[in-house]
């Protein structure tokens, strides 16, 4: 149950199409479902503004798709699984309209909405071998209804592909910067906006990289005002924060 659907039933009430009793017993019932496995929050998007997300990794295909029916069933009319696995969206998508995103392992089940605010979420990467995590930020930000523009292999190696697109970044809401390597994109892209910037390392690199350690030392101490830092290939948790900025500018 998220707001839209409280307040169609609390008007529904006032209309006089259900009776008070019906609306708190249909309250009552929503705000999770005992699985035995799991619990599904269906008041999460009440209180937090978005559904529950389901993390694949460690889960059986089956219990991602319960999970997946039981939230659809309270209510949802989008479900997003990250760290989806193929075998998982095999045995989703018998059952349930999925959409499957191999690469960046992300699964959207239901409804894939259209963007409800005006401004726009920049995605950048380093590197080609960026875009798993950036396909994960920008996948995650439209399935919360953002209009998301992707700017990828733009990093500081070639640092003209970066500047032939500023038209793009300085009119963007939030823009999440994803690299691997030294992680300097984060920086350089700091430095042209005005707007927050959520820096995402990549453990793509060599051996001094450390799996992606490297590039979140290099972010964290990045001496451009506005950078934030995710964990390492936290694609999700970019595009989800970056989703919360660009609502919470469009509200002003």
């Amino acid at each position: 149950m998220d707001k839209t659907s409280l307040r169609r039933l609390l008007e529904s009430v006032a209309a006089g199409e259900r009776t008070v009793d019906e609306a708190v017993l249909a309250i009552k019932k929503q705000p999770f479902e005992d699985l035995g496995f799991a619990r599904p929050d269906h008041h999460r998007a009440l209180r937090q503004g978005s559904a529950e997300v389901i993390y694949g990794a460690s889960k059986t295909p089956s219990q991602i798709r319960d999970i997946a029916a039981s939230l659809l069933a309270g209510g949802e009319r989008t479900v997003l699984v990250t760290r989806m696995s193929p075998e998982a969206a095999a045995c989703t998508e018998a059952s349930l309209p999925l959409q499957y995103f191999p690469e960046a392992r992300v699964g959207i089940i239901g409804v894939r909405p259209e963007p409800d605010v005006g401004g726009h979420i920049v995605v950048a990467t380093g590197g080609t071998s960026d875009i798993p995590v950036a396909e994960e930020a920008a996948l995650t930000a439209e399935a919360l209804a953002n209009r998301v523009v992707r700017l990828y292999d733009v990093g500081v190696s070639g640092l003209h592909r970066l500047l032939s697109h500023m038209d793009e970044i300085m009119s963007a809401r939030v823009i999440v910067a994803i690299a691997g390597m030294e992680g300097a994109l984060a920086s350089v892209i700091g430095g042209l906006a005005d707007c927050p910037v959520i820096a995402v390392p990549t453990s793509v690199g060599y051996g001094a990289a450390f799996h992606g350690v490297a590039a979140l030392l290099s972010m964290l101490n990045s001496c451009a005002s506005g950078v934030s830092v995710v964990n390492i290939d936290n694609g999700f948790g970019a595009g989800y924060l970056a989703s919360m900025i660009n609502h919470m500018e469009a509200a002003k």
